[in-house]
C-alpha cells in the first residue's frame, strides 16, 4: 500500500489578465516547483480574471487561448473573476470552459433560470493526491445588476462560502478558498468562515510577500500579471496529524523565463488572434484625429456612437477610452480593438443638470485630463477630456455674461441645474471613477454586452457620421 504523504505544496495565480508576455515565464516557474516538489503533491489553482479581452490572443479567439495555456500549464481547479463572467455571454462562457481540463469552481454564481451552476462549473471540488483529501470552493465579486443582465444571479459570497466550508471541512484534511472578493472581504472571510486553511485572493491585485495569518487562516495574493506565483507548503503535524502551514511565500517570475510549449501556444495564438480580427467594417475617406486636452473628432465619434445606440437626449464619454486616431482607409475589428480595448459597457442614467455641468467644467482641467485611472475595464492610460453629443458648449469665463465657467445648451435651451435628463454614458462613471459627479445619476441601465468598440463599428457604418464628428460642440466665447 503506497504510504500517505505528510507535505502538500500549493502553487498559485490570480488577476493574469491575459498578459501572454508573461505566461510561459510564469510556467517556468512552475515546472521548478513541481520539479522540486518531486514525488510530493502539488496542486496549482487560478483565482480568476486569467481572461482579459483587451488581449488581441483572448479577443480573437474569444477565451480559447487562456483556456489551452491553463491546460499546458497542468491546473488542478480555477475560479472565474468579473472578467471572465461580465464580458463573455453565458453562451461564449459555455463553449470556452468546456474545453478546460480541470474544474471551474464558485459557489455564488448560478443561473437565473435554474437557480443552479453552469454544467461548466461546480459549487466545490474534493482532490485527491497521495492520500490527502483537499477540498476547494471559491466565490467571485458579486456585481449582482450586471449579472442579472446576462442571466446569471450572483450570491451573497460570505453566506455561499459559509455553506460549502461547513459541508467541505469534516470531509477534507485541508480546506482551500479561491476568493475573486478583494483583499478587505478575504481578511473579514478569514475571521468569520470556520476550518479553512487558506484563502487564496485576487480581484484587488494585492500581493503578500508572506500570508498574513488571521484567525489560524493564511491569506494570500499573488499581485497581477503574472509578475509573482504565490506558494503555500502544508505539512502534517503532531499530535492530532492535522496539517498546518509551514512555508508561505511569493515567487518573483523573471520575464526572460521561458517553457517552451507554452511559448509557442502563445506565439500561435497571438497570430490567430490577428486574423480572425482582420475582418474589414468600414473604409472611410478622412482621418479621425484624437486629443485628451480637449475636443477632438474622434471623441465626438465615440459619443455620437454612444447617443446613437441608447438613445439618449445626451450623450457623454471621456477620450481616454481612445488610445489613437482612427486612420483614414481600411478599418478591421482588430484595428477598433486596437483604438479601444477596454471592456466597458454603455449606459444610461437620469443626471441633474448640475452634475453635468460640474463635469465639464472639470473637463477643462489639467487636473482630470491627465488623471491615470487603474481598474473597473479602463484600458487606457489617461482619463482624457470629456466629448459630447446632443450639448453645445461656451466655455470663456472672461467673456461669457454668467457667472459659471461654461454654458450649457440642450436642443438650444440652456442646461437647468434642478432639471433632470437622460444621458447616455460609460459604466465606469457609475462606479464614481473619474468624473465623480457623472455617478450621482439615477435609475442606471447597463447595456451588456456591447463594448464602445462595438458602438463604433455600428457609427462608422451610419451615412454621414464621419462629417457630423467634425462639428464642434465646445465653442470657445466671443466678444
Amino acid at each position: 500500500m503506497k504510504p500517505i504523504s505528510e507535505r502538500l505544496t500549493i502553487l498559485h495565480t490570480n488577476d493574469i489578465h491575459s498578459h501572454f508576455d508573461m505566461m510561459s515565464p510564469l510556467a517556468a516557474v512552475i515546472a521548478e516547483q513541481r520539479a522540486a516538489a518531486g514525488d510530493e503533491p502539488l496542486l496549482l489553482l487560478d483565482i480568476g480574471d486569467h481572461m482579459d479581452r483587451a488581449a488581441i490572443e483572448t479577443e480573437g479567439t474569444m477565451g480559447q487561448a487562456n483556456i489551452d495555456i491553463l491546460n499546458l500549464t497542468g491546473y488542478d481547479a480555477v475560479t472565474i473573476g468579473n472578467n471572465e463572467g461580465l464580458t463573455f455571454t453565458a453562451e461564449m462562457l459555455s463553449a470556452v470552459f468546456s474545453g478546460l481540463q480541470c474544474p471551474v469552481v464558485c459557489c455564488n454564481f448560478v443561473e437565473t433560470a435554474t437557480g443552479e451552476p453552469p454544467h461548466w462549473m461546480k459549487r466545490h471540488v474534493i482532490l485527491e493526491r497521495e492520500g490527502i483529501r483537499i477540498g476547494v470552493t471559491g466565490a467571485t465579486a458579486a456585481f449582482a445588476s450586471f449579472y442579472a443582465l446576462l442571466g446569471w444571479d450572483a450570491l451573497d459570497p460570505e453566506e455561499a462560502l459559509r455553506k460549502e466550508c461547513s459541508l467541505l471541512a469534516p470531509q477534507v484534511d485541508i480546506l482551500i478558498v479561491l476568493s475573486h472578493l478583494g483583499l478587505p472581504t478575504d481578511q473579514r472571510l478569514a475571521e468569520n468562515l470556520e476550518g479553512v486553511h487558506a484563502i487564496l485572493g485576487g480581484h484587488t491585485h494585492h500581493l503578500l510577500e508572506r500570508p498574513q495569518i488571521i484567525a489560524g487562516t493564511a491569506v494570500c495574493g499573488a499581485g497581477k500579471f503574472g509578475n509573482y506565483l504565490g506558494r503555500l507548503v502544508f505539512e502534517r503535524q503532531e499530535p492530532d496529524l492535522g496539517f498546518r502551514l509551514v512555508e508561505g511565500e511569493c515567487l518573483a517570475v523573471s520575464p526572460e523565463l521561458r517553457e517552451e510549449r507554452v511559448h509557442s501556444a502563445a506565439v500561435t495564438h497571438l497570430e490567430r488572434g490577428r486574423e480572425a480580427l482582420h475582418e474589414s467594417v468600414a473604409i472611410t475617406d478622412r482621418e479621425l484625429p484624437v486629443d485628451y486636452q480637449g475636443e477632438s473628432p474622434f471623441g465626438n465619434f465615440l459619443a455620437q456612437a454612444v447617443r446613437r445606440f441608447t438613445g439618449a437626449k445626451i450623450a457623454i464619454v471621456n477620450t481616454g477610452q481612445l488610445l489613437g486616431p482612427l486612420p483614414e482607409g481600411d478599418i478591421s475589428l482588430g484595428m477598433l480593438h486596437g483604438l479601444c480595448p477596454s471592456p466597458i459597457n454603455p449606459s444610461i442614467v437620469k443626471l441633474k443638470g448640475r452634475d453635468i455641468r460640474i463635469a465639464l467644467e472639470q473637463s477643462l482641467t489639467e487636473e482630470f485630463r491627465n488623471k491615470a485611472i487603474f481598474g473597473y475595464g479602463f484600458r487606457g492610460k489617461q482619463l482624457g477630456s470629456l466629448a459630447v453629443d446632443g450639448l453645445n458648449i461656451l466655455y470663456d469665463s472672461l467673456v461669457l455674461p454668467y457667472d459659471n465657467d461654461i454654458a450649457v445648451f440642450v436642443e438650444g435651451q440652456p442646461l437647468e441645474d434642478d432639471l433632470e435628463y437622460e444621458v447616455g454614458t460609460l459604466d465606469m462613471f457609475t462606479f464614481r471613477i473619474g468624473y465623480e459627479t457623472l455617478a450621482n445619476g439615477k435609475d442606471a441601465v447597463y447595456l451588456l454586452p456591447h463594448f464602445l468598440r462595438d458602438l463604433l463599428r455600428m457609427e462608422l457604418q451610419r451615412p454621414g457620421s464621419l462629417e457630423e464628428s467634425f462639428i464642434s460642440r465646445w465653442n470657445k466665447g466671443t466678444t
